[in-house]
């Protein structure tokens, strides 16, 4: 039986697309917020024909494909439609606009490509991502909502890189931010956003199903693992270059590396050149259950990122009972304690990591196992779902 919220709020989540299976943050907090009463609404820019039947209504963006005719007409079909079936809507996002000087097409433009808002009454309209509420700063206010962001990482640290200013108009808004951790609120406090209208509520995993045996591994072939995405940001090759100097120090180990990505080719021609291609396997993506096996064989766990949000595989890892060894990229400090839930280096020194890795290594088995427990009952007791689920009824029912 569900368990009803007072006020039963309907709560708009705008994403790229629908989450997919291994986007469990999304897919818990939708199942989490529907259990607690709430109704969810999920926006998306872009629907594949097998999402129809996904746990929440979606309703997607219009297509404007096709040859410039064709993306007249339907630009002309979407004008008329947001004009003539929700008036109001659409004149108060103009006036918005208006008043914050962007001009009179690209006002147009976002009228359009925005008009599939306005088919839904919502309390909350909630962008999962930064970047997806830029262009759409006025679009909660026209409907008569109230507008929330998250900030997941590379969102805040990375695109205001490659799109200069692009939270100016954002950040005058009055919106309630969601960050993922201490350190990502403290750089939207350096952009002048309020405290009081920022809310840490971290990841969490599924504790129940990410529970280790409480048992070291027992291969006596020492046994790395990451998992993520093959992604620069990632600091793979700095974990590999570390990986080789455990090597030259005559440590035998093999390392697994779960995920896909743009920078496979790379990472592959960097572990060939560092001599490391005999002792390294990269699996690829994995299903849920095949992550977890592989956790289960294996001893340390390793994410050495140079920029990371909070990074949930390192959760589940913990939870799992592997020793942990990270970088102090942005929220990761946060997810492991250094020396007492793991380990935490200085990012871009894989000498430090090395270094760092063979005192893992070479801890007794009493020491191992005090961080290990550690790390377990911390990651069971602040990162489990139930935890979340309450953390987001308080920030909507604010």
């Amino acid at each position: 039986m569900r368990e009803r919220t007072t006020f039963n709020k309907r709560i708009g989540l705008v994403l790229s697309t629908v989450p997919r299976y291994s986007e469990t943050f999304f897919r818990n907090k939708i199942s989490g917020l529907q259990d607690k009463g709430f109704e969810v609404v999920l926006f998306v820019d872009y629907l594949d024909p097998t999402d129809y039947d996904f746990g929440c209504q979606v309703v997607a963006a219009p297509h404007f494909g096709g040859g410039l005719l064709t993306r007249i007409w339907y630009s002309f079909i979407a004008l008329v439609q947001s004009l003539f079936m929700h008036p109001r809507r659409s004149y108060k996002l103009f006036a918005l606009n208006k008043a914050d000087g962007i001009h009179l097409q690209a006002n147009i433009r976002q009228l359009i490509l925005n008009q599939f808002f306005f088919s839904q009454n919502v309390d909350w309209l909630h962008f999962g991502f930064g970047m997806l509420a830029v262009t759409r700063e006025n679009v909660a206010q026209a409907m008569g909502a109230k507008m929330a962001v998250s900030f997941r990482g590379y969102d805040l640290y990375l695109s205001p890189l490659k799109h200069p200013g692009c939270y100016d108009l954002l950040f005058k808004k009055t919106v309630r931010y969601h960050v993922l951790s201490e350190e990502m609120k403290q750089t939207l406090v350096d952009y002048t956003i309020l405290p009081r209208n920022i809310q840490v509520i971290t990841p969490a995993i599924n504790t129940q199903f990410f529970k280790g045996h409480g048992l070291a591994n027992a291969n006596p072939v020492l046994q790395l693992i990451t998992v993520g995405r093959l992604h620069w940001k990632k600091g793979l090759e700095y974990t590999l270059e570390a990986l080789a100097l455990l090597k030259a120090a005559g440590i035998a180990f093999h390392y697994t590396i779960i995920g896909a990505g743009s920078e496979r080719e790379r990472l592959v021609f960097a572990a060939h050149q560092l001599g490391l291609l005999d002792c390294i396997s990269f699996t690829g993506k994995l299903p849920q259950e095949a992550v977890k096996w592989q956790l289960e064989n294996a001893s340390i766990y390793i994410q050495y990122s140079i920029q990371e949000g909070f990074c949930n595989a390192v959760l589940e890892a913990q939870a799992m009972g592997l020793l942990c060894v990270v970088s102090d990229a942005e929220g990761l400090q946060e997810n492991v304690l250094h020396a007492e839930t793991g380990w935490v280096v200085p990012k871009r020194q894989p000498q430090l990591l090395a270094k760092q890795l063979v005192q893992v290594v070479e801890l007794s088995t009493v020491d191992k196992e005090v961080i290990r427990t550690r790390a377990i009952r911390r990651v069971r007791d602040a990162f489990n779902l139930d935890k979340q689920q309450a953390a987001f009824l308080a920030f909507y029912n604010r």
